[in-house]
C-alpha cells in the first residue's frame, strides 16, 4: 500500500518517493501527496520529476483495486521511462487541489445546513453538489445565507481516528449514504469542523472554514420524489 501523506497534512505540495510498481497506465510509489479518486473527490494531478530532471505529467490518480496502491496516471509514452527503485519527486498541481479542498469543505458545511441524509454528491474545482433525501424543495437564498454564515464563522478543522467497531456503534456519524467511509485498515478517519460538523471522511480539507470563501447555491433540482440536488459554486 502507498503511504498517504495527505491524510495527516493536506497542505503538503511535494514529497520525495520511490517507484514501487509499474502499471499499464502509470506508476505507484512508496508514499504520495496525491489524493486518489474516491468519495466524490477527483484524483490529483501534477508532475513526477526524475533525478535527471525529466518531468512526467500526472493526469489523474486512482487506487489499484487489488494492491490498494496509488497509481499516478501518465501518458502512454512515459510509462517505460522509470524503473522500480527509482527515486523521484512528486509535485501537486496545488491550485487545483486547493480549490477541491475548499469545495469539499464547503459541502461539509452544506451538510450542516440541510438537516437530511445525503444520497449522493460530487466535487469539481469550481462547483460541488449534494443530493439530499428530501420530499420538498428548499429556499435557495435562505440556505445560501446560512451556508455563508457557517463559512465566515472561521471554524477550525481537525481529524482523529476511531476503530471500525466505534463507527459501527455510532452509525449516525455517517452522513453520506452513497459514499461510505474508507475501511480496510481497522480504523476510520473523522473530520470535524468545530461546533458545526463531524463525520467520517477520507478527503482533503482546508484548516478553517474561512478559507472556503463566499459561495452561492446556484440551483436546487428535483431529481426524484425524495431527491433534491443542491449545486453550489464559488461566488468568485
Amino acid at each position: 500500500m502507498t503511504i498517504e501523506l495527505f491524510r495527516e497534512d493536506s497542505y503538503l505540495k511535494t514529497c520525495e518517493a520511490v517507484i514501487t510498481a509499474i502499471h499499464e497506465s502509470g506508476y505507484s510509489c512508496d508514499q504520495t501527496v496525491f489524493y486518489a479518486t474516491g468519495g466524490g473527490q477527483p484524483g490529483d494531478t501534477g508532475n513526477i520529476k526524475t533525478a535527471a530532471g525529466d518531468v512526467l505529467r500526472i493526469s489523474d490518480t486512482f487506487k489499484d483495486r487489488e494492491t490498494k496502491a496509488h497509481v499516478h496516471h501518465v501518458a502512454g509514452e512515459d510509462v517505460g521511462k522509470l524503473a522500480v527503485g527509482d527515486k523521484v519527486t512528486l509535485e501537486l498541481n496545488w491550485d487545483r487541489r486547493y480549490k477541491l479542498m475548499r469545495m469539499h469543505s464547503c459541502l461539509h458545511m452544506l451538510c450542516a445546513s440541510v438537516p437530511a441524509p445525503v444520497t449522493g454528491g460530487s466535487i469539481q474545482e469550481d462547483r460541488g453538489r449534494l443530493d439530499f433525501d428530501l420530499p420538498d424543495t428548499i429556499d435557495k437564498d435562505a440556505t445560501t445565507d446560512k451556508l455563508n454564515e457557517l463559512i465566515s464563522g472561521n471554524h477550525p478543522m481537525s481529524t482523529r481516528w476511531i476503530t471500525d467497531a466505534e463507527l459501527d456503534a455510532n452509525p449516525e456519524l455517517v452522513r453520506t449514504l452513497s459514499a461510505p467511509p474508507p475501511r480496510g485498515t481497522g480504523k476510520v478517519r473523522l473530520v470535524e469542523f468545530k461546533d458545526v460538523d463531524l463525520q467520517p471522511c477520507g478527503g482533503t480539507h482546508v484548516a478553517s472554514t474561512s478559507e472556503i470563501g463566499t459561495v452561492r447555491i446556484q440551483k436546487v433540482e428535483k431529481k426524484g420524489k425524495m431527491n433534491r440536488r443542491i449545486i453550489v459554486v464559488f461566488e468568485e
